[in-house]
């Protein structure tokens, strides 16, 4: 069965940053590792702007976020404190993905960075880009040098339908020359006219700060 994939983003400058990381840390995702079918439960920051705040979590299926586990802290049935901090935070991206290429993968949680990039593909070409990212894009930067996992998901609900992970050794790898070769093909040049609403984020892992 296809994997499932939660991704849910903000910038939380214009919050207090204890209250956001309490929030996260104590409430937020304790709540979903308890919840069934939740696999992996991980926070990012930003490299360049440490104030975006990126979680991703892995699910045994899209069905998940579907269940009534799910359904009883999610959506309606969010706790006030996240009603509060979801309303005064700035969201960046929400999805609720279906894994297509590897398909049965997750996080191999070794590294400490992540590449993220999100758009919106019209649905007239949606197709032809899911084979672009099967056939070529996923296994060619899959084989970069410091890249550790490449995974691509279609998005069923949120503010973007198509989103690629990549987990990395270092920030700089997805900036190499490799990458950067392995990126850009004639496919890839046709295919960027179609990829809207690019969201674009390189992550370092979050580690809460010692009290």
């Amino acid at each position: 069965m296809a994997k499932g994939l939660l991704v849910a983003g903000f910038n939380y400058g214009m919050v207090d940053a204890s209250e956001f990381n309490d929030w996260y840390d104590t409430e937020h995702v304790p709540e979903r590792q308890r919840c069934k079918g939740f696999i992996n439960c991980v926070r990012w920051l930003g490299v360049e702007d440490p104030k975006v705040s990126i979680a991703t979590y892995d699910l045994e299926s899209h069905a998940v976020l579907h269940s009534p586990e799910y359904k009883a802290i999610g959506g309606a049935n969010l706790s006030p404190w996240s009603k509060r901090m979801t309303a005064r935070a700035q969201r960046l991206l929400r999805i609720e993905g279906e894994q297509l290429v590897p398909g049965d993968a997750v996080a191999r949680n070794s590294t400490q960075y992540l590449m993220l990039f999100a758009c919106n593909v019209k649905p007239e070409r949606l197709e032809e880009v899911k084979r672009w990212y099967r056939e070529e894009h996923i296994p060619r930067l899959g084989a970069v040098p410091g890249c550790v996992s490449a995974r691509h998901f279609v998005s069923h609900a949120g503010t973007h339908n198509s989103i690629g992970l990549y987990e990395l050794e270092t920030a700089e790898t997805c900036a190499s020359a490799a990458w950067k070769e392995a990126a850009y093909t004639p496919w890839t040049k046709e295919m960027h006219p179609h990829l809207g609403d690019a969201l674009r984020l390189v992550l370092r892992r979050y580690q809460r700060a010692a009290a």
